[in-house]
């Protein structure tokens, strides 16, 4: 198993865990080791997210976006972030693309913890 991958795990495990501020440690040196890595790059969007630094959260979505254009969860994702910056214009069109992409209930997308 390489280092990232388990860095990876142990920053999804502590986020599973509610420990969103302690899973940004381990994602970032997966990232730095994995920097394309789209699953590693959302991880670490969402802890990011989850201790309201929006503007980092952001940044890592747009990257996942960078590598998957198609990807539904993180326009949603990064429609939140841009929200919580007071972005309401820019957000909705993310929000709507992740709508269109994946119609589901909005429940199913939560970035918040639990």
């Amino acid at each position: 198993m390489s280092e990232a991958y388990e860095l990876f795990q142990l920053g999804r495990a502590r986020l599973r865990d509610g420990e969103a501020a302690q899973a940004t440690v381990p994602l970032e040196k997966a990232r730095r080791l994995e920097p394309d890595k789209a699953s590693i790059r959302e991880a670490l969007g969402i802890a990011y997210f989850r201790i309201t630094h929006w503007h980092a959260a952001e940044l890592e979505f747009r990257k996942v976006l960078e590598l998957s254009p198609v990807d539904d969860y993180a326009h949603y994702a990064l429609g939140r972030a841009l929200a919580k910056q007071g972005r309401q214009e820019e957000a909705s069109v993310h929000l709507k693309l992740a709508h269109c992409l994946r119609p589901r209930d909005p429940s199913e997308l939560s970035l918040e913890g639990g």
